[in-house]
């Protein structure tokens, strides 16, 4: 019988700390379900001997587990029976430690491990200079399309004032690309001032400047003063 329709019977958590799928081998003519640890960096394999009476015993695995990953580990995974009940925010299960700096906190963590311990979760600081990387080189890409555009460019703006009582204006450029319409959002600008039209020109002007396309649009403020 194959390890996959073995499966529908390992229905125990501590499954979860190990690969989905075990090896099938022989060792000395016995057949054998190797189990390996998924834990980052661990090589330890737990061997099922199937011709024994306790074949489907976990208790080894359990073991491992308490050596591997830490006895409150396997207790939460022993209590969380069913992860669709988790009713934790997302945004609740971050934390902010210090000026400037972010950390998980215990309760993400289990968020995003349950029923995938084997994940990998990269550092806060890690995911915040990726996304500061991907931010500019995608700036630059959209920067350099919009200035070598040789059609129309159209604009929109949106303003709003957030329940924090902070203003924005969202400016969005729509354009003809290969024959499809394509439109995405260039910035989000806080407005900490009156909607006039002389401020929402001077956002406006900008988000232009940021991306080189200001000879793009002429007449900025007679725009936005007639609107």
């Amino acid at each position: 019988m194959c390890a996959a329709c073995l499966q529908k019977d390992w229905t125990s958590p501590v499954y979860a700390f190990f690969n989905p799928i075990p090896t099938i081998h022989e060792i000395d003519g016995r057949c054998v379900h190797e189990f390996a640890c998924s834990a980052r960096g661990c090589k330890v394999k737990v061997h099922w001997y199937l011709n024994t009476k306790d074949a489907r015993s976990t208790g080894n695995m359990r073991k491992h587990i308490k050596l591997c990953w830490g006895t409150k580990v396997l207790d939460a995974a022993d209590n969380a029976k069913d992860a669709s009940k988790w009713t934790g925010s997302i945004v609740a299960a971050f934390e902010w430690k210090g000026k400037g700096k972010i950390t998980y906190n215990r309760g993400f963590l289990c968020f995003m491990k349950t029923g995938r311990p084997e994940y990998y979760l990269p550092l806060p600081n890690t995911v915040l200079r990726d996304t500061k990387q991907v931010f500019a080189q995608t700036h630059v890409c959209i920067a350099r399309m919009l200035q070598e555009y040789h059609g129309w460019l159209n604009f929109t703006t949106d303003t709003w004032t957030s329940p924090n009582h902070h203003s924005y204006v969202a400016i969005c450029v729509h354009l003809q690309h290969k024959g499809s319409p394509m439109s995405f959002p260039l910035d989000v600008v806080e407005l900490a001032k009156s909607h006039t039209s002389t401020a929402l020109a001077n956002a406006f002007e900008g988000v232009l400047n940021d991306f080189g396309i200001t000879d793009k649009v002429d007449h900025i403020n007679k725009w936005f003063t007639k609107f």
